[in-house]
C-alpha cells in the first residue's frame, strides 16, 4: 500500500476505533442533496457520515481489531460513525426515517463496540427510545416508589387535620345556635 493511503487508512481505523458504533449504508442513487441533507441530520445528533473506499474501510478496521464486517463490503459504501456522546439509537432512528422517506441510503451492517448487527438490529435499535428518554424513564421508575411513600406516611396527618377541621365546623356552627 502506498504511503498516502497507508496514513488515510490509519486515520480512518483511528476515527473507527474511537467512535461507539459504526454503521456501513450502501449509497447507490442518492442524489448531492439528499446525501448532504442526511449528513446534516446526521451531525444533529453527534453522528458523522463519509463516503469510503472499501480497500481503505477493510484496512482501517483491520488496523482497528474490527474485522471484516461479515462480507458487507462490497458496493458503493458510506459510514456513519458517533462521538464520544453520540447515541446510536439517535443516529440508526434517523437512518431509518431516511430510508422510509426516498428509499436510500440501504442498511448493510452495524457495529456496536465489538457487537455485530445486522439491518434487523438496526431497525430494533432504531425503534428504542432515546438515551435521554430512557434515562427519564429510570428516573421516573425511581421516583414513583418514594412519592407513593410520602403519600401513604402523609395520609394518616391529613384525615386527623380534616377530622379536627371538621369538628371545628362542628362547634362553629353550634355556637351562634346557642347564643
Amino acid at each position: 500500500m502506498r504511503a498516502e493511503k497507508k496514513v488515510i487508512a490509519e486515520d480512518l481505523g483511528k476515527q473507527l476505533g474511537a467512535s461507539p458504533f459504526v454503521l456501513l449504508t450502501d449509497y447507490t442513487g442518492m442524489s448531492v442533496g439528499q446525501f448532504a441533507n442526511l449528513r446534516k441530520k446526521l451531525r444533529g445528533v453527534g453522528a458523522e457520515y463519509h463516503v469510503v473506499k472499501n480497500t481503505m474501510l477493510r484496512h482501517a478496521a483491520k488496523a482497528a481489531g474490527l474485522g471484516e464486517f461479515n462480507g458487507s463490503l462490497g458496493g458503493m459504501t458510506a459510514i456513519v460513525l458517533g462521538n464520544a456522546k453520540a447515541d446510536i439509537s439517535a443516529a440508526a432512528k434517523i437512518l431509518k426515517q431516511f430510508t422510509k422517506e426516498f428509499e436510500q441510503p440501504k442498511t448493510k451492517l452495524g457495529l456496536m463496540r465489538q457487537q455485530v448487527l445486522t439491518a434487523a438490529d438496526m431497525s430494533a435499535v432504531a425503534d428504542l427510545p432515546t438515551l435521554d428518554a430512557l434515562r427519564a424513564q429510570i428516573i421516573g421508575m425511581l421516583q414513583t416508589p418514594a412519592t407513593r411513600v410520602a403519600v401513604v406516611l402523609g395520609a394518616p396527618a391529613a384525615q386527623i387535620a380534616r377530622v379536627i377541621k371538621a369538628h371545628a365546623d362542628k362547634e362553629g356552627a353550634a355556637q351562634p345556635a346557642a347564643a
